[in-house]
């Protein structure tokens, strides 16, 4: 496929390799620093996807401060011209003019419909909803992409939870990051739970807290507590991250 496919901007070496390797899986992580070009792989694998016929839809999420970057500079700077393409930036305060934005996504037309949503939306019930509604038209063929997946790294957080809802309704996740892990291996978990359950073995974070974090029951007065106070089994997690992910430093 990447031999046939009409790249707009050429790749550099490393961009290559992670298509070749990611852009037929269901499920793939892009762990690539900043600067390295992640946000150009995951445009054409989206492009990749559609060519084959596989995918009709992409939603990507990102964080408020990035978003809008998918809008105006990924997409119109990578994704090939001849894909045919309607794209939408999410805004909660939906104006008439917004609206009919938003409907050109329902139309039925053959081309690739790409929604753009900042994560915050997913703390509310208007954009869990609308994005929802989204990707239950194209079930089996849409893409969710998580940019700053560690965005998504709280299992407790009300947006994780929504997000890791949505996850079914896609054949295709993908999740970008630079660094997935900002305090402790634990991060991995809801990150990694997006993408399958069962690629760490895990579907409980407890669970798996169990497996990879050393705890002790600590007590204050007359309360008492467990906390974390190391790792354990990290060769394990890395040989298990090592098997759906790309790394470029």
């Amino acid at each position: 496929m990447i031999k046939h496919y009409k790249f707009k901007t050429k790749p550099y070496e490393h961009q290559l390799e992670a298509l070749e390797k990611s852009w037929a899986q269901d499920t793939y992580a892009l762990f690539m620093e900043m600067g390295t070009g992640k946000s150009k792989v995951l445009v054409d694998n989206i492009a990749m996807l559609y060519d084959k016929g596989a995918v009709r839809a992409a939603l990507i999420v990102a964080p408020k401060g990035v978003y809008k970057n998918w809008n105006d500079i990924e997409f119109p700077v990578h994704l090939p011209d001849h894909v045919n393409h309607t794209k939408v930036l999410w805004d909660p305060s939906i104006t008439k003019k917004k609206q009919m934005e938003l409907d050109t996504l329902f139309d039925g037309g053959d081309d690739l419909k790409i929604l753009i949503m900042n994560v915050e939306a997913f703390s509310t019930t208007k954009g869990l909803d609308f994005a929802r509604s989204f990707l239950n038209i194209f079930v089996g063929r849409a893409l969710i992409g998580i940019d700053e997946s560690t965005t998504i790294k709280n299992p407790t957080a009300k947006r994780t939870k929504n997000i890791l809802t949505l996850g079914n309704l896609a054949k295709y996740r993908r999740i970008l990051t630079g660094s997935p892990v900002t305090k402790s291996p634990l991060d991995l978990f809801s990150q990694c739970k997006f993408l399958d359950p069962f690629h760490l073995g895990y579907d409980s974070y407890y669970a798996f807290q169990a497996r990879y974090a050393i705890i002790q029951k600590r007590s204050m007065g007359s309360h008492s507590f467990q906390q974390v106070v190391g790792y354990k089994n990290l060769d394990e997690l890395t040989n298990k991250i090592d098997g759906f992910t790309f790394r470029v430093l």
